[in-house]
């Protein structure tokens, strides 16, 4: 065959592979097969991301984006890390980024080195700013310090406010490994804090699903009264929730806790309020395909698909979170780091 008639086969293949990638969506979303939610429109303010990009040590750091609308990031400092890390394995995954109760700000984020294997780590590491653009290293919270001295995982911190305990409930997923027991589940524990530089309780177990499988990656918020946790089914690498009164459960599970809607495998689930409104996305890390997607909901438990069309993540974000932030802070941030 000649060069031309080869350059045609590739052409032609290429063709058919991008109308494949337009085409099928839009028939799914016209045949109904695809429900896309109805994007909701940001009363006011801004968002900022805080995630990683990737595996390498280089890229386990501490990068942001923001929003106007939500839905759309665009990251800041040229997609460059904005926090240099100086304590533990230096490398920092899961960066989950909230607003304190003063006011101030606090990165919680799993210290690890992804080269040193999946079992290799058992501290979360912690940053805290007053004003979103100077960050200080507040420490290291080390699980064998806390009753768990075979830690392996501790993975994704987060961290919600317990009125009841006017304090943190700084929670993650832990996995022991020792010579008498062997290995226990990576499932989610809990303990109370004040600083995030002490527990001021002993970890103890938090959810557990009762298939028995693996529960990681949880993300809790309150509605109305309600607390649900949205959990990655390590086992079958789907996005499930559960529900409590109480920040610290007990949690119950449904008959059917799936929540990603979804065909591929995700985890790092992060769900937010579009200010303003009754509309909660969801960031999802489609992990096996590199990519990030989005899904919403207005109950809290039937989500529908976000149109790929109202976000770009071409920025190679993993596993953050979002935080809701005002107009000042957007434009301090952008003075600081540029787009």
């Amino acid at each position: 065959m000649s060069k031309t008639g080869k350059a045609v086969i590739v052409a032609t293949a290429i063709i058919i592979i991008v109308l494949i990638a337009v085409a099928l969506p839009l028939t799914l979303f016209l045949t109904g097969i695809i429900d896309y939610a109805s994007k909701a429109e940001s009363k006011e303010g801004k968002y900022l991301m805080a995630y990683f990009t990737g595996n390498a040590p280089e890229q386990e750091r501490i990068c942001f984006a923001v929003s106007e609308d939500g839905y759309s990031f665009t990251p800041l400092n040229g997609n460059h890390p904005v926090i240099t890390q100086t304590l533990g394995t230096k490398s920092a995954r899961d960066p989950y980024l909230f607003r304190a109760e003063d006011g101030s700000f606090y990165i919680l984020a799993t210290d690890m080195r992804s080269e040193d294997g999946w079992s290799s780590n058992h501290r979360l590491i912690v940053w805290h700013s007053d004003n979103l653009t100077d960050w200080t290293e507040t420490g290291l919270i080390d699980m064998k310090e806390y009753g768990l001295p075979d830690t392996v995982r501790a993975w994704a911190p987060q961290a919600i406010w317990d009125e009841n305990e006017n304090a943190y409930m700084l929670y993650w997923a832990n996995c022991e490994n020792s010579a008498d027991k062997g290995w226990s589940g990576t499932v989610m524990w809990y303990a109370y804090t004040t600083d995030f530089k002490t527990l001021t309780t002993q970890p103890e177990i938090l959810f557990a699903p009762k298939s028995g499988k693996d529960a990681i990656d949880a993300d809790i918020i309150e509605k109305d009264g309600v607390y649900y946790m949205y959990y990655k089914d390590e086992n079958e690498s789907k996005i499930c929730y559960a529900t409590s009164d109480k920040p610290c459960g007990p949690y119950t599970e449904p008959t059917d806790p799936v929540v990603s809607v979804f065909y591929t495998n995700v985890e790092g689930n992060f769900i937010y309020n579009i200010n303003g409104t009754d509309s909660y996305v969801m960031m999802l890390d489609c992990y096996s395909k590199g990519k990030f997607v989005m899904q919403q909901t207005e109950n809290m438990t039937d989500f529908k698909r976000v149109n790929p069309s109202y976000y770009d993540f071409s920025f190679s974000p993993r596993h953050g979170s979002v935080l809701w932030i005002t107009d000042e802070e957007y434009d301090l941030l952008l003075s600081k780091y540029g787009r």
